[in-house]
């Protein structure tokens, strides 16, 4: 895509992913997220570039986004490429006991128990997001989200 020049509406796609990982066998949460993205990337990164997607941290220790790297130019291919890293991200968490869910909340999570926030990098605005919203709520620390994001060239256009 060329980055000089805006994208109008539908010329290209963002889309995110969030998955909580969880216990491969209770399913609790699993606060692995850095421990998976260690395992995947080169060092202690809180986002890793795999290609057409990044892997990165979502605000909490036990959920992982994937989301394109980049407007994509169309849908038609994400759905096969988002499988292929949910199923590479399984590979690395089953040796750790987890393994992602998928699902907008977790059924049983407890946040004000289970809640650990990120606490590498970003952790600064994570913190302070805690302290302004609270964010042991289910809104905030068992939250798993999917977002389709949109360009519009200019403001008429949006």
């Amino acid at each position: 895509m060329n980055a000089t020049q805006p994208l109008h509406l539908f010329e290209g796609f963002g889309i995110e992913l969030e998955y909580a990982i969880v216990d491969v066998e209770t399913l609790d949460v699993y606060p692995f997220a850095d421990a998976l993205l260690k395992s995947a990337g080169d060092g202690d990164d809180s986002e890793i570039a795999l290609g057409p997607l990044v892997w990165c941290n979502e605000l909490v220790l036990h959920v992982v986004e994937f989301k394109t790297n980049g407007p994509a130019p169309a849908l038609s291919s994400l759905a096969d490429t988002f499988n292929d890293h949910i199923s590479r991200a399984n590979a690395y968490l089953e040796p750790m006991g987890a393994r992602l869910m998928p699902t907008g909340m977790h059924p049983w999570m407890d946040p004000d128990k289970e809640m650990r926030l990120w606490p590498f990098e970003a952790n600064r605005i994570y913190e302070t997001y805690h302290r302004i919203f609270n964010c042991r709520g289910h809104g905030w620390a068992n939250l798993q989200s999917a977002h389709l994001n949109l360009p519009f060239a200019d403001d008429v256009e949006f």
